[in-house]
């Protein structure tokens, strides 16, 4: 690592290819990212970086007719995190909320790096609570800067000095300045390295209606900036004929009637396919549906989902063979298992869960700017640090000299943030062979995403449960068949892959269970795997939560009063606040609606807990979900309207997956290429979502992801209630 470090000391701004080429690779390959301190990985990203900074530091700007721009170093891509950010320093600052503007932050891990790795990004529902102290501390020394800058230039003492709304002020005196005039003599006061922060108490702006969405107009009149609407001068398109089949290789290509194609300029080979560069996206889409591809497929994965749901559901309940190369991990032991496997069973239950596209209402798209071994990106970019560290590699550079423009995106569920930065490699190529700084850029159609991109992992689980005289868990033995997603990832392979069993390791139902015996295995694929909205949630929070209600109604007792009796048992006082402040509103304990009934579940993700009440009825054999009640604990509530809006968001996109969802491969290949095939949600079929915020003074949490994994357990065990068959497979409607 010293030696690694005295070589960047020692790099030209330019260095050889060899010299970027070594680092690159070191960093991708992940013995650098396990090796440094996030520090340290800063400092070598760093380099090449920009870092001109004003007076008010990395996160804070202020022009002179007083308005404030907070710069956010996560990207808005719908979720719309960035009233809420702009909102925590506007609070400490004790700005003017109409004049507070949001501006994306450059990419540069130094300075904006936001992971325990010390990379930039956003992911994991991480934006705000990542955000919270940083941002109130640069906004509390601007103002602190405001604050003293007035009271030397009033010559009056600081502790009389105030601030509301950007106004500075002197009630003594009556003097009173705007922070434009403030400007000057601000930007010349030392910013303090602790700054006095807010009591809570005080908030005027945080936890308000008045947080409202700073893009709401741009977006509605069609001025705001996505990667589609850049069109830079001389500019190409691209797009890349992909293998039908995962693992298969480009063999050998005709591309003679694709050149005949008026526009098209050029067809070549890049490692992930063969690209055809033309100069309208028309073009490229006709010169592609022209081209001919002849694949090797001698090492595609051939194997059907129905094949590999059969393999998984094997592992999970056989012995492994001798000498099999793959292993159980566990990641719950506590007490005897033997008496876990050999108790008589209460209730035995296995559970399916298919491959899931992300389905983002944008798809994958990329304007790259190659000239030499300077390259420039403008897309949306979840994750900017390895969007360097991939292109470094490609041009040869170092990845901090690499400059990105982060732009509005249209959702990614986990989609544009994987550690090969896919569709941003391909265009980072296309860009380098058309070279001469020539603006590409690279479109991908709906169905190349469904076919060719990346999957939230089909998964097994199977149960064995005994339970005590009072019907409560007493042994609990789970097995668990997945993809890894982080194996080959630079962070680490370690064995078991933590996402696999969040939700389920650390649930309240195994802590207050006696024995328990929880292990996972991770068969292969040549599917690619990536995180999904909730990630590991998206299953465990099902099978725990389904689970528990067959429970229950074994036992004899209400579900809210089981999940009552084992929270109280585990001591998990969120989860029993939610729950009852969700039965509360929901009238749980009066009938339901003529014709309806109604299904509780309740999980925790990304330091949120979740319950959610959902009222069902079948209508022609199908459930149809009319009314879910959100309860919700994150924390300090910055932005309530906001929270509500990624409940109703994340129930939707959830319901969409459990209703409808499922990715097949029939030989190999995928079957579902548009949304003729992927049925998602529509309108009419959308539930009200009534939202309940639980009042706390933490530090806020996640909010992005943890409405989406409880929506479906909630249906399944609303149909339990009125005499289904519990749900042991999703999607609830088979294509």
């Amino acid at each position: 690592m010293n030696q690694l470090l005295k070589d960047l000391k020692a790099f030209q701004p330019v260095p050889t290819r060899r010299q970027a080429l070594g680092i690159g690779a070191t960093l991708v390959g992940g013995a650098l990212l396990i090796g440094c301190s996030p520090q340290t990985i800063g400092k070598i990203m760093s380099v090449g970086a920009p870092h001109d900074f004003g007076a008010f530091g990395p996160f804070i700007k202020v022009a002179a007719d007083g308005t404030v721009t907070v710069v956010s170093k996560h990207i808005e891509f719908g979720q719309g995190n960035h009233a809420g950010l702009a909102a925590i320093a506007a609070e400490e600052m004790d700005a003017d909320w109409d004049k507070v503007k949001v501006e994306q932050s450059p990419a540069n891990a130094a300075v904006y790096a936001n992971t325990s790795f010390g990379m930039q990004g956003t992911g994991g529902s991480s934006a705000i609570s990542n955000s919270w102290m940083q941002l109130r501390n640069a906004g509390a020394a601007a103002r602190a800067m405001f604050v003293q800058a007035a009271a030397t230039t009033w010559s009056v003492p600081a502790g009389e000095v105030s601030v509301k709304d950007g106004v500075v002020s002197h009630a003594a005196s009556g003097k009173q300045a705007h922070f434009g005039d403030l400007l000057g003599a601000a930007a010349k006061v030392a910013p303090p390295q602790k700054p006095a922060l807010k009591d809570p108490k005080t908030f005027t702006l945080i936890g308000t209606d008045r947080v409202r969405r700073k893009d709401s107009a741009a977006k509605a009149s069609g001025t705001a900036r996505f990667t589609q609407d850049v069109h830079l001068p001389n500019m190409l398109t691209a797009m890349v004929a992909h293998a039908p089949k995962f693992g298969a290789r480009v063999a050998s290509f005709d591309a003679a009637a694709a050149k005949k194609v008026p526009g098209v300029v050029d067809v070549f080979q890049i490692p992930t396919g063969v690209a055809v560069v033309a100069k309208t996206t028309y073009a490229a889409r006709q010169g592609r549906d022209a081209l001919v591809v002849t694949w090797d497929e001698t090492k595609a994965d051939k194997r059907g989902s129905d094949q590999l749901r059969s393999e998984w559901t094997t592992l999970a309940n056989k012995p492994l063979p001798t000498g099999a190369s793959l292993k159980w991990y566990p990641f719950l032991a506590r007490g005897d298992a033997a008496k876990a496997a050999s108790e008589p069973a209460a209730l035995e239950v296995s559970y399916d869960f298919p491959f899931l596209a992300h389905a983002t209402m944008e798809p994958m798209n990329c304007v790259a700017v190659v000239d030499g071994n300077h390259a420039k990106l403008i897309h949306g970019s979840q994750i900017p640090t390895l969007d360097q560290l991939n292109t470094a590699k490609i041009v040869g550079n170092l990845p901090g000299a690499i400059e990105i423009e982060t732009l509005f995106a249209g959702g990614s569920f986990g989609r544009r943030a994987n550690f090969q930065s896919d569709y941003v490699a391909e265009c980072v190529h296309i860009a380098k062979h058309v070279g001469k700084g020539r603006p590409v850029k690279l479109v991908w159609t709906r169905e190349d995403d469904m076919t060719a991109g990346y999957y939230r992992p089909m998964a097994h689980h199977s149960l064995r449960i005994s339970v005590d005289k009072d019907g409560y868990p007493a042994t609990w033995r789970h097995r668990v068949a997945v993809q890894s997603l982080s194996k080959g990832s630079p962070l680490g392979d370690h064995g078991l892959d933590p996402s696999a069993v969040e939700g389920a390791k650390d649930s309240p139902y195994l802590k207050a269970t006696p024995v328990v015996d929880g292990q996972a295995i991770h068969p292969d694929a040549a599917v690619p795997v990536l995180w999904w909205r909730s990630v590991g949630a998206t299953h465990n929070a099902f099978v725990m939560e389904h689970t528990i209600d067959q429970l229950a109604k074994k036992a004899g007792k209400d579900p809210v009063d089981y999940r009552r009796a084992l929270y109280a048992k585990a001591g998990a006082d969120r989860h029993l606040a939610v729950l009852n402040l969700a039965a509360e509103k929901a009238g749980w304990g009066k009938p339901a609606p003529a014709g309806w009934s109604r299904g509780v579940a309740v999980h925790e993700s990304f330091g949120s807990v979740v319950a959610q009440i959902a009222e069902v009825k079948l209508v022609n054999g199908e459930p149809r979900v009319g009314r879910v009640v959100t309860a919700i604990d994150c924390g300090t509530a910055i932005t309530p309207d906001q929270i509500a809006a990624q409940m109703e968001g994340g129930t939707c996109y959830g319901l969409s997956a459990a209703l409808f969802g499922e990715i097949t491969l029939k030989d190999g290949a995928v079957q579902q290429h548009n949304f003729d095939a992927y049925r998602v949600l529509r309108h009419n079929e959308a539930p009200t979502v009534e939202t309940y915020i639980v009042p706390s003074g933490e530090a806020p949490s996640g909010v992005g992801e943890p409405g989406t994994p409880v929506i479906a357990p909630a249906v399944a065990n609303a149909l339990l209630a009125m005499g289904q068959p519990p749900t042991t497979r999703l999607p609830f409607v088979k294509a």
